[in-house]
C-alpha cells in the first residue's frame, strides 16, 4: 500500500465527526502545500507496538538533533486523539510564538510549544489556523 492509500484508509476508518475534519483539514493542507511530500506515520515503534497516534505529514524538512544526527522528517502533521484533532508544527524554534501570535485568535483550542490541539473543526478560526500553518512551513524551509 503506498502512501496515499494508508492515509485515506486512515482517514475513512475515523468516526463519521472526525472523519469530515480530517478529510477537510487534509485538503486545506494540500491546498496551502500543493506540491509537498506526503508521509504517514502508523503510530508503531520497530517492535509493532503502538507509541502514538498515526499521523500524516505535509512537507520536508531535515532535523538536527542534540547528539548531531539529522533525519528527515515532515513540516507539519495531523493526527487525530481521543479528544479530538491535533496540528503539528515541527521543528519550530521558538516555543512561545503559537500560543502568543495565534492562541487567544485561534477560538477553542489548546496551543503548546508546536501544536494546535481542538475537539472539532468548527471550534476554531480556520483563516487563523491558515497563518498558523504558514507560519509553521515558512519557519521550516
Amino acid at each position: 500500500m503506498n502512501i496515499q492509500e494508508h492515509i485515506h484508509q486512515h482517514i475513512t476508518s475515523q468516526p463519521e465527526v472526525k472523519r469530515v475534519d480530517m478529510q477537510a483539514l487534509h485538503e486545506f493542507i494540500l491546498k496551502l502545500m500543493p506540491q509537498c511530500q506526503l508521509w504517514f506515520d502508523d503510530g508503531k515503534n520497530s517492535e509493532n507496538k503502538t507509541v502514538t497516534n498515526p499521523t500524516i505529514g505535509y512537507g520536508f524538512q531535515t532535523i538536527n538533533y542534540a547528539d548531531g544526527k539529522t533525519r528527515p522528517f515532515f513540516q507539519i502533521g495531523l493526527s487525530a486523539n481521543t479528544t479530538g484533532t491535533s496540528i503539528y508544527l515541527i521543528g519550530l524554534k521558538d516555543k512561545t510564538y503559537l500560543a502568543k501570535t495565534f492562541g487567544e485568535k485561534m477560538g477553542k483550542a489548546k496551543l503548546t510549544g508546536y501544536c494546535i490541539k481542538f475537539k472539532t473543526l468548527k471550534d476554531i478560526n480556520l483563516n487563523i489556523l491558515e497563518k498558523a500553518i504558514k507560519y509553521g512551513i515558512q519557519a521550516t524551509r
